[in-house]
């Protein structure tokens, strides 16, 4: 399924926010080898974890198969969906203009 790039800004910024939740839980419990984790904040933990790594994975998949239907480099499609998950416009995500190429 082709991915628009607004699509994989929102996918980043799901990851990101996923992510953010990971490490208030962290901060909040503590490490779990400092004072073990009662059995609901371990379930807690694990499924902010595993939401994380599998909105991550799947924007990473969707970034992939979005610069191979572009013909560009993934780690540029990449620093640029970053980039712009990172500063939210209000008139949506374009992405950044670069140099003509072929022009």
């Amino acid at each position: 399924m082709a991915h628009t790039f607004e699509e994989l800004v929102e996918k980043q910024r799901a990851a990101d926010e996923a992510h953010a939740r990971v490490e208030a839980l962290r901060d909040t419990y503590g490490a779990p080898t400092a004072t073990p984790w009662p059995e609901i904040q371990t379930d807690t933990y694990e499924t902010a974890w595993r939401a994380w790594r599998d909105l991550a994975r799947d924007v990473q998949a969707a970034v992939t198969e979005h610069a191979k239907d572009e013909n560009r480099p993934r780690n540029d499609v990449e620093a640029e969906v970053k980039r712009a998950a990172k500063t939210p416009s209000p008139g949506g995500s374009e992405p950044p203009e670069g140099p003509a190429e072929g022009k």
